[in-house]
């Protein structure tokens, strides 16, 4: 004899085909953010962490050539 279907596993059924539906367009739009954070932030990152480095060696270079003057004396 054949049960009639519980109300929880119908709602499994309608919430498991809402996201077999909706998978193909989460994975696009993953990829699309993969990409704008390579494209974009990434290189922009790399481009103000190299100038903070320069900005901190030359202030680095000011504070050797300041202690070797005050050194010397």
């Amino acid at each position: 004899m054949e049960q009639p279907r519980g109300g929880f596993e119908d709602f499994g059924r309608k919430v498991d085909e809402k996201f077999s539906k909706a998978t193909p367009k989460i994975e696009e739009e993953v990829r699309k953010v993969i990409a704008y954070l390579n494209d974009e932030v990434v290189p922009s990152v790399r481009e103000n962490s190299s100038k903070a480095l320069r900005a901190a060696a030359e202030q680095l270079t000011r504070l050797a050539e300041h202690m070797d003057r005050n050194t010397r004396k």
